[in-house]
């Protein structure tokens, strides 16, 4: 699984693995890979702290951080936080706080207790803490990428990161995108088919990495969406990939540190249960289909609202669902390739098991020649 991009990055094998916990991070580095971390649940200050805890334990090894700086947002460019948090709260309608409610109240969900810690409201789907997310991230040496997951990044954080010597990736469901984002300045284009989870498009894998691999020849790109097999990474290679980039897949594992009962939901789910709804972040987002996102999904009930005013509207409420431990409620962000998960491994036994897995259907291949075919 060497590729030249790998080879650049100084990693074994051309594994990006994208998760928001530190300790996958870490694990996928010290295996081979490049781990991204997902920054938008941290703060900018909890981003430092995140990133100092990765750099004592990941042996000088480059790993990337992955931020969302969405290109369309009721959030403004340039307000201070507390400014934009109280504009935001205020367009959010009461009919939308009391659907939540109704839904909550259906299933007994119970306020949260006294005392309990609860979520940020206004995560950092917004350019002022994004950009102080990559002035963070940019101070560290061994950051070797910046991804943007929502259209492209902003030209001036492009060079911004180039000054620093680091690398610029974005996610794209499409062609044009893509096209886009290489004329921006973006090095690497994860061509991200309609099976990942979280934001996606419309397009297949299969369809949407050849045609990206061809439009945006010279630049390298990953291929992502439903990849979390050797056969699987193998196919992104004969696509023109010049590596993979996996997200669902580390959801699975002991480090990420999922409860029992989402455990219990992977495990049981099949790849028809990862469903793209609003009901998330307001912008379609492949997710775990519950009773939560049909509730948001009927077309009789409000409309979910757009980034970030959704999220705020119901990060209290998935909050209180968590920890009410309300299994037909509780959801995540995950692609369709939940189907094929099993037991719950290490990560270091995750890239185990892909790598032989990735050897051993190389090996198998068919062997054939032009001749075979036109005789």
């Amino acid at each position: 699984m060497r590729t030249e991009l790998s080879d650049s990055f100084g990693i074994d094998f051309g594994l990006f693995a994208f998760n928001y916990m530190p300790d996958v991070v870490i694990e996928v580095c010290k295996a081979g890979g490049l781990g991204v971390l997902g920054a938008v649940r941290f703060t900018p200050a909890e981003l430092k702290e995140a990133l100092d805890y990765i750099e004592a334990n990941v042996g000088g090894r480059p790993y990337g951080v992955d931020v969302v700086m969405p290109a369309k947002t009721e959030a403004k460019a340039g307000m201070d936080v507390a400014s934009m948090h109280t504009m935001l709260e205020d367009m959010i309608p009461q009919e939308h706080k009391d659907f939540v409610e109704s839904v909550l109240d259906r299933y007994d969900v119970p306020k949260l207790p006294d005392g309990a810690r609860q979520n940020r409201d206004l995560l950092s789907w917004n350019d002022t803490e994004a950009r102080e997310q990559v002035n963070v991230s940019l101070e560290r040496k061994q950051v070797k990428l910046i991804v943007n997951a929502l259209g492209p990044p902003p030209k001036d954080v492009v060079d911004q990161a180039h000054e620093a010597g680091v690398r610029v990736a974005a996610l794209t469901g499409r062609k044009d995108h893509a096209l886009k984002q290489v004329a921006n300045g973006v090095d690497i284009i994860v061509a991200q088919g309609t099976e990942a989870g979280g934001h996606s498009g419309d397009i297949a894998t299969m369809i949407l990495v050849p045609e990206i691999v061809d439009a945006v020849s010279g630049t390298p790109v990953l291929a992502a969406g439903g990849i979390g097999s050797g056969r699987q990474a193998a196919a992104a290679y004969a696509l023109g990939a010049q590596g993979v980039w996996t997200g669902s897949m580390w959801l699975n594992t002991v480090e990420c540190g999922q409860s029992d009962i989402m455990r219990k939901k992977f495990h049981e789910a099949k790849s028809q249960d990862a469903v793209r709804s609003r009901a998330y972040t307001g912008k379609p987002a492949r997710q775990l289909r519950t009773e939560w996102t049909d509730a948001w999904d009927d077309p009789s009930t409000p409309q979910p609202l757009g980034m970030p005013l959704q999220y705020m509207l119901c990060s209290e409420a998935l909050e209180r669902i968590r920890h009410a431990g309300r299994e037909e409620l509780m959801g995540t962000p995950i692609g369709q390739l939940v189907g094929s998960f099993a037991e719950t491994r290490t990560v270091a036994e995750t890239i185990a098991t892909l790598l032989a897995d990735y050897e051993k259907t190389v090996s198998s291949l068919p062997r054939t020649s032009s001749k075979e075919f036109s005789s």
